[in-house]
């Protein structure tokens, strides 16, 4: 389980600086902002996906 918040935490706090540092880059905003959107919507995917994870759901879509 810590395992998956951290994978989480890098995830979502990445996306955080790329968003950060977007508006300062000579070239690219676009892609660099793109990216940390991307970034933080995996990272949100991957811990609602988890079973029993950060959500504290269950499976209740194979019942």
């Amino acid at each position: 389980m810590i395992l998956h918040y951290i994978v989480y935490a890098v995830l979502f706090l990445g996306g955080f600086v790329l968003l950060g540092i977007a508006p300062g880059l000579p070239a690219w905003q676009g892609v660099a902002f793109t990216g940390g959107i991307l970034l933080i919507s995996i990272a949100l995917a991957y811990m609602m996906r988890e079973a029993g994870g950060a959500t504290k759901r269950t499976r209740s879509w194979e019942k």
